[in-house]
């Protein structure tokens, strides 16, 4: 499902469930990735940790797709390329929402932004089309 998507196919990126309720991203930036001031865009910070808390969500929605419905994101430190890791674990499992927090980390370990996603469960099944083959 994941290296299917669009938006993943000319990206340096992957996936791993690393537990029950946690997952992480890798995502490879450079220069492609930069804004005008010279330094890699939020919008990659943003990728990689939606990217990590849904699959930490979803890990735990074994039946359906989950959305995102609500993301705030901290920008902690600038970084110009290499390879960003984004880890996540789920931090409320409710029934009508899940919430799973994660970090980003430069390739020497320093944090570079923290996030919160909040998540709902959709009516798309999980199938060998999405999901689950």
């Amino acid at each position: 499902m994941y290296q299917r998507a669009p938006c993943n196919e000319h990206r340096d990126v992957t996936v791993s469930i690393t537990d029950e309720g946690a997952a992480e991203v890798h995502l490879g930036v450079d220069s492609d990735d930069h804004h005008a001031a010279g330094g890699v865009h939020g919008a990659n910070y943003f990728k990689a940790l939606d990217d990590a808390t849904f699959f930490a969500a979803n890990s735990i929605v074994e039946d359906v797709f989950v959305v995102t419905t609500d993301f705030h994101l901290q920008l902690t430190r600038p970084v110009t390329e290499g390879k960003l890791r984004a880890t996540a674990t789920v931090v409320n499992d409710h029934p009508k929402q899940l919430i799973a927090d994660g970090v980003l980390y430069d390739e020497a370990g320093g944090q570079l932004a923290r996030g919160t996603g909040t998540f709902a469960r959709s009516s798309v099944e999980l199938n060998g089309e999405i999901g689950y083959e």
